[in-house]
């Protein structure tokens, strides 16, 4: 069962917390991982992208010139796709590229996401900021003390005091915040460090997130979804 250091603000040694072995100490599903992100950078689409075809675009209605004659190519339209400010053939129209994804794999995704970044002891813990009013300044410090570098999750609860965390760290640009419950594979495998405050830590038992463990046969069909899922993309 892994295990990480609670530390405060300062950076001194507060303690430690046994994560849970089912969320941070399982072996990553790279495919998963990979599918999953995929799906979820794809739902991110607007798909707002749109052209006119010949039928959309204005004019065109008559013949430009006689069909024979005039030694010049036979045309109908002056809009054909051929033709400058004429329509797009096959172009891009409106579509949604949201994907399925079943929740086992969303699931098993994350908690892989989790594993490498505590496999990587890429994990900190705080016991709690302590942040009387927004302080960037404080935060940034926090960071430091911390030994925090690159780019950072920040997971922060529901409570009254995550208004005055989320306001401390929203202004650094190495920082990006995110509810306990809102976790997901792409936020963390994009983070060099995950930072939890003590109470959201999943897995123990005041934790808020909303990460599910799974039986041996929930990773299993994880697993097996996304082996078929890839096979099918090889074939």
């Amino acid at each position: 069962m892994p295990t990480v250091s609670i530390k405060t603000p300062a950076g001194k040694a507060a303690g430690s917390v046994d994560l849970d072995a089912e969320i941070f100490g399982i072996e990553p599903h790279v495919a998963v991982m990979h599918q999953v992100v995929n799906a979820q950078l794809a739902a991110r689409r607007a798909g707002t992208h749109s052209t006119k075809t010949r039928s959309e675009v204005r004019g065109g209605g008559s013949k430009p010139w006689r069909q024979k004659g005039t030694g010049r190519a036979r045309a109908g339209s002056i809009r054909s796709p051929i033709w400058i400010g004429g329509g797009i053939a096959h172009g891009p129209k409106p579509r949604n590229y949201a994907e399925k994804t079943p929740k086992k794999m969303i699931n098993l995704a994350l908690r892989s996401a989790l594993s490498d970044r505590a496999a990587d002891d890429k994990v900190v813990v705080v016991d709690s900021w302590g942040f009387d009013k927004p302080n960037t300044k404080a935060a940034k410090a926090a960071l430091a003390a911390l030994g925090v570098e690159g780019r950072a999750l920040v997971v922060v609860g529901r409570d009254d005091d995550a208004d005055v965390v989320v306001r401390s760290f929203r202004n650094l640009p190495e920082v990006h915040i995110l509810a306990a419950d809102q976790l997901n594979c792409y936020d963390v495998l994009v983070s060099d460090y995950v930072v939890f405050a003590a109470d959201t830590v999943p897995g123990s038992a005041v934790a808020t997130a909303g990460v599910a463990k799974a039986t041996p046969s929930d990773e299993e069909a994880a697993a097996s979804d996304g082996a078929s899922d890839t096979s099918d993309e090889e074939e």
